[in-house]
């Protein structure tokens, strides 16, 4: 993270704006099972989802592949087993 909000921010801000990302939150949760990195996206018409990431051959995405990779031993080139999550519950006042 410390790449994102520093020297790539620049390069990080366009990534998510490429895949329609108007907001972008990344949280750090520790829980009795392990840390975690629980990740936000909100926009309007966003192709937000990692197989836009996970497609993309930009520099700066292929570091941030590479990186979640290293950092969390995922590979989001690759579909996670199993049927994707189904949203259950959205509310706005």
């Amino acid at each position: 993270m410390s790449e994102c909000r520093g020297p790539r921010h620049a390069d990080y801000v366009a990534s998510i704006g490429r895949r329609g990302i108007a907001l972008e939150r990344v949280f750090h949760q520790h829980t009795p099972h392990g840390d975690f990195a629980v990740v936000y996206w909100e926009g309007d018409g966003m192709d937000a989802n990692m197989g836009a990431l996970s497609e993309s051959n930009d520099p700066f995405d292929v570091w941030f592949k590479d990186s979640i990779k290293d950092i969390h031993g995922i590979d989001v080139t690759v579909p996670p087993p199993g049927p994707l999550s189904e949203l259950q519950l959205e509310a706005r006042p």
